[in-house]
């Protein structure tokens, strides 16, 4: 007689246990660099928020220097680590804190625009996903090398919007006709 299998089971969740809802902050205020603040929305298929998603941003600073020792720039400056991350809120709100990212060197020689990597783990997913989220008043956009791969019917789902405010938003899709694009890494 054979053994009944385990039933299949989703991750999670379990991120609102493990870490506390905060903003996220990169770049303390004595960094140089003009401000960045940046809210959004983690959402599920159907639209509604995802209160125990988990993100990691990576940036470099103001000037493209990534805090990461195979950068051969100078290293950024003292404060900045390049690298935060944080949890949803029960309304599935993520908040960060930092530097406006410089242009970095990109593919062949071009140049990307200015942008915040993203990792994000959330209920129901084996692995993190991995994109990105452009500035949309970032200059370079319609050059940059790795956002010209993405279709251009999709590539709004990867650009936060200034508000009026001075404060950039961008909410992220996991599933849907909004979704967001995620990258194979």
């Amino acid at each position: 007689m054979s053994q009944p299998l385990t039933p299949w089971q989703t991750v999670g969740p379990f991120f609102g246990v493990l870490l506390r809802h905060d903003d996220v902050v990169i770049a303390g205020p004595d960094v140089p660099g003009p401000r960045l603040r940046l809210r959004g929305v983690v959402r599920d298929g159907a639209g509604a928020p995802v209160p125990d998603a988990m993100l990691e941003f990576w940036q470099p600073d103001a000037t493209g220097r990534w805090a990461h020792p195979e950068d051969p720039q100078d290293p950024p400056p003292p404060g900045f680590g390049g690298y935060g991350r944080g949890a949803t809120d029960a309304d599935g709100c993520f908040t960060l804190d930092s530097v406006r990212p410089g242009e970095t060197p990109g593919p062949d020689g071009q140049t990307q625009a200015a942008h915040l990597l993203v990792g994000l783990f959330a209920r129901g997913l084996f692995t993190r996903l991995v994109t990105r989220i452009y500035l949309g008043d970032a200059s370079g956009l319609e050059t940059d090398p790795i956002l010209r791969r993405v279709p251009a019917d999709r590539r709004a789902t990867l650009i936060a919007t200034l508000e009026s405010d001075g404060r950039y938003v961008h909410d992220l899709y996991l599933q849907g006709p909004r979704e967001t694009v995620f990258f194979d890494v």
